[in-house]
């Protein structure tokens, strides 16, 4: 509110009933509002897809456009969006800017450091339609289900057998490479798994930690 040669002036604002956000101008309120009501008056005119605000269309459509308007300085991959081509950068940068309030680690996008921080707050938003079986990770749920399903997405070029994960995949091509990345440092016997090397380290530390339930 001012003052001027005793003359009071107002300055008027307009409020969203829902929040009660204030706005200097209707149309940003009425623009607001679509949060509210849902309403999507902006239609892509090759898919038909709505959007409440004409940003979100513009953005939209360079996906049938292959627009690809901003680039990195420093590798010239170009980008559909400016936040995409400013999250690329960390990969030259290393900035790490999201840090885990727990244990301090780092990360370069928002999105994954909340993903890490359900390690600490044991959070397990998706679960199973099958057997209720919770999981911390959207991945790790589309992983399980196949255990109901039976699909065996993953298969080897060589030899056309199938397999529920990749990294299951990618351990089974060793087999066909020869590659052995695990070694045992007592004896120096390499393998394929780092399941097996855990296996193999029992002949030396003598743990024998499965027993019979009857004799002991």
């Amino acid at each position: 509110m001012e003052q001027h040669q005793g003359i009071h002036t107002v300055e008027r604002t307009y409020r969203c009933d829902v929040c009660s956000r204030k706005f200097k101008q209707l149309e940003h309120l009425k623009r607001h509002q679509r949060l509210h009501t849902g309403e999507r008056p902006y239609s892509c005119d090759v898919c038909n897809r709505t959007f409440s605000f004409q940003t979100h269309l513009k953005k939209h459509q360079t996906v049938h456009t292959g627009e690809r308007p901003y680039s990195c300085d420093v590798c010239n991959k170009t980008f559909q969006r400016f936040q995409q081509v400013k999250r690329h950068q960390r990969v030259h940068t290393g900035e790490r800017p999201y840090t885990c309030d727990v244990c301090n680690k780092t990360f370069k996008r928002l999105e994954v450091v909340k993903r890490h921080q359900r390690v600490h707050t044991g959070e397990r938003p998706y679960r199973c339609d099958v057997c209720n079986k919770t999981f911390s990770h959207k991945t790790n749920l589309k992983s399980h289900l196949r255990v109901h399903t039976g699909e065996h997405p993953y298969s080897c070029e060589l030899c056309n057998k199938s397999f529920k994960q990749v990294g299951n995949l990618m351990v089974h091509q060793r087999v066909h490479t020869g590659e052995r990345p695990y070694q045992c440092d007592v004896c120096n016997k390499t393998f394929i798994a780092r399941n097996t090397l855990k296996s193999h380290l029992r002949v030396h530390t003598g743990v024998r930690p499965y027993h019979c339930d009857v004799c002991s």
